[in-house]
Protein backbone atom coordinates (compact mmCIF):
# COMPACT_ATOMS: atom_id res chain seq x y z
CA UNK A 1 0.00 0.00 0.00
CA UNK A 2 1.43 3.60 -0.81
CA UNK A 3 2.20 5.48 1.87
CA UNK A 4 0.40 8.82 0.85
CA UNK A 5 -2.87 6.54 1.20
CA UNK A 6 -1.91 5.59 4.54
CA UNK A 7 -1.63 9.13 5.59
CA UNK A 8 -4.92 9.86 4.20
CA UNK A 9 -6.66 6.61 6.51
CA UNK A 10 -4.63 8.33 9.22
CA UNK A 11 -5.24 11.68 9.20
CA UNK A 12 -9.08 11.30 8.55
CA UNK A 13 -9.30 8.77 11.48
CA UNK A 14 -7.44 11.26 13.49
CA UNK A 15 -9.02 14.62 12.65
CA UNK A 16 -12.43 13.35 12.46
CA UNK A 17 -12.18 11.43 16.47
CA UNK A 18 -10.50 14.71 17.65
CA UNK A 19 -13.83 16.51 15.60
CA UNK A 20 -16.34 14.67 17.23
CA UNK A 21 -14.35 14.43 20.76
CA UNK A 22 -14.23 18.39 21.25
CA UNK A 23 -18.05 18.78 19.46
CA UNK A 24 -19.03 15.97 22.27
CA UNK A 25 -17.26 18.07 24.89
CA UNK A 26 -18.37 21.40 24.00
CA UNK A 27 -22.34 20.20 23.69
CA UNK A 28 -21.60 18.65 26.90
CA UNK A 29 -20.16 21.48 28.92
CA UNK A 30 -21.36 24.34 26.70
CA UNK A 31 -25.17 23.72 27.39
CA UNK A 32 -24.72 24.77 31.36
CA UNK A 33 -23.32 28.31 29.78
CA UNK A 34 -26.15 28.63 26.83
CA UNK A 35 -28.52 28.29 29.30
CA UNK A 36 -27.24 31.00 31.63
CA UNK A 37 -27.10 33.45 27.99
CA UNK A 38 -30.53 32.57 27.45
CA UNK A 39 -32.56 33.15 30.51
CA UNK A 40 -32.73 30.01 31.59
CA UNK A 41 -34.97 28.43 28.77
CA UNK A 42 -33.78 25.10 29.20
CA UNK A 43 -35.50 24.11 26.06
CA UNK A 44 -33.89 26.69 23.73
CA UNK A 45 -30.69 26.01 24.56
CA UNK A 46 -30.80 22.26 23.72
CA UNK A 47 -31.89 23.56 20.06
CA UNK A 48 -29.29 26.52 20.29
CA UNK A 49 -26.40 23.95 21.52
CA UNK A 50 -27.71 20.68 19.31
CA UNK A 51 -27.52 23.83 15.94
CA UNK A 52 -24.33 25.41 17.27
CA UNK A 53 -22.85 20.99 17.37
CA UNK A 54 -23.93 20.89 13.40
CA UNK A 55 -22.81 23.64 12.29
CA UNK A 56 -19.32 22.72 13.83
CA UNK A 57 -19.40 19.22 12.19
CA UNK A 58 -20.11 21.26 9.03
CA UNK A 59 -17.11 23.60 9.01
CA UNK A 60 -14.91 21.34 10.67
CA UNK A 61 -15.47 18.05 8.51
CA UNK A 62 -15.57 20.21 5.54
CA UNK A 63 -12.27 21.40 6.16
CA UNK A 64 -11.05 18.19 7.22
CA UNK A 65 -11.90 17.15 3.65
CA UNK A 66 -10.57 20.04 1.39
CA UNK A 67 -7.14 19.30 3.35
CA UNK A 68 -7.07 16.17 2.52
CA UNK A 69 -5.46 16.27 -0.48
CA UNK A 70 -1.20 16.36 -0.31
CA UNK A 71 1.10 18.07 -2.54
CA UNK A 72 4.07 15.74 -2.36
CA UNK A 73 4.06 12.23 -2.83
CA UNK A 74 5.27 10.01 0.44
CA UNK A 75 7.84 7.32 -0.24
CA UNK A 76 9.50 6.78 3.61
CA UNK A 77 7.89 6.81 6.83
CA UNK A 78 9.81 10.00 7.72
CA UNK A 79 7.76 12.01 5.37
CA UNK A 80 4.38 9.86 6.55
CA UNK A 81 4.94 11.42 10.42
CA UNK A 82 6.06 14.75 9.08
CA UNK A 83 2.85 15.05 6.74
CA UNK A 84 0.24 14.19 9.61
CA UNK A 85 2.12 16.38 11.45
CA UNK A 86 1.28 19.18 9.71
CA UNK A 87 -1.75 18.48 8.94
CA UNK A 88 -3.39 17.60 12.07
CA UNK A 89 -1.62 20.53 13.65
CA UNK A 90 -3.73 22.78 11.13
CA UNK A 91 -7.04 20.78 12.36
CA UNK A 92 -6.18 21.39 15.78
CA UNK A 93 -5.45 25.24 15.25
CA UNK A 94 -8.61 25.41 13.26
CA UNK A 95 -10.80 23.28 16.04
CA UNK A 96 -8.96 25.65 18.75
CA UNK A 97 -9.73 28.93 16.44
CA UNK A 98 -13.29 27.49 16.26
CA UNK A 99 -13.79 26.91 20.12
CA UNK A 100 -12.35 30.43 21.01
CA UNK A 101 -14.90 32.18 18.56
CA UNK A 102 -17.72 30.55 19.94
CA UNK A 103 -16.88 31.39 23.31
CA UNK A 104 -16.19 34.92 22.59
CA UNK A 105 -19.44 35.27 20.64
CA UNK A 106 -21.64 33.50 23.52
CA UNK A 107 -19.70 35.44 26.09
CA UNK A 108 -20.74 38.88 24.47
CA UNK A 109 -24.27 37.76 24.09
CA UNK A 110 -23.83 36.98 28.07
CA UNK A 111 -22.56 40.08 29.28
CA UNK A 112 -25.27 41.86 27.42
CA UNK A 113 -27.94 40.07 29.01
CA UNK A 114 -26.11 40.82 32.37
CA UNK A 115 -25.85 44.03 31.93
CA UNK A 116 -29.85 44.29 30.82
CA UNK A 117 -30.11 42.54 34.25
CA UNK A 118 -28.87 45.06 35.88
CA UNK A 119 -30.06 48.34 34.80
CA UNK A 120 -34.00 47.37 35.30
CA UNK A 121 -34.52 47.83 38.85
CA UNK A 122 -35.39 45.46 41.45
CA UNK A 123 -38.96 47.51 42.08
CA UNK A 124 -40.76 49.97 40.45
CA UNK A 125 -41.11 53.44 41.16
CA UNK A 126 -43.92 53.91 44.25
CA UNK A 127 -44.09 57.64 43.55
CA UNK A 128 -41.94 60.54 43.84
CA UNK A 129 -39.46 61.64 46.46
CA UNK A 130 -39.55 64.80 47.43
CA UNK A 131 -36.83 67.39 46.49
CA UNK A 132 -34.69 68.56 49.61
CA UNK A 133 -35.68 72.62 50.58
CA UNK A 134 -33.47 74.97 48.87
CA UNK A 135 -32.95 78.87 49.79
CA UNK A 136 -32.65 80.61 52.97
CA UNK A 137 -34.82 78.61 54.71
CA UNK A 138 -33.28 75.50 54.47
CA UNK A 139 -30.69 74.23 57.16
CA UNK A 140 -27.12 76.36 56.74
CA UNK A 141 -24.56 74.10 54.87
CA UNK A 142 -21.56 73.24 57.34
CA UNK A 143 -18.07 74.72 56.37
CA UNK A 144 -14.93 73.60 57.62
CA UNK A 145 -13.65 74.92 60.77
CA UNK A 146 -10.49 76.13 61.42
CA UNK A 147 -10.30 77.92 57.95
Amino acid sequence: MDLTVVAYVVYLLISVGLTAWVARTLSKNGRIFLADVLKGDEKLADAVNHLLVVGFYLVNLGFIALYLKSADQITETRGLFEALSVKIGVVLLVLGIMHLGNVYVLNKIRRRRVMEREQTPPVGPQGWTPQAPVGPWAAPATRPTGA
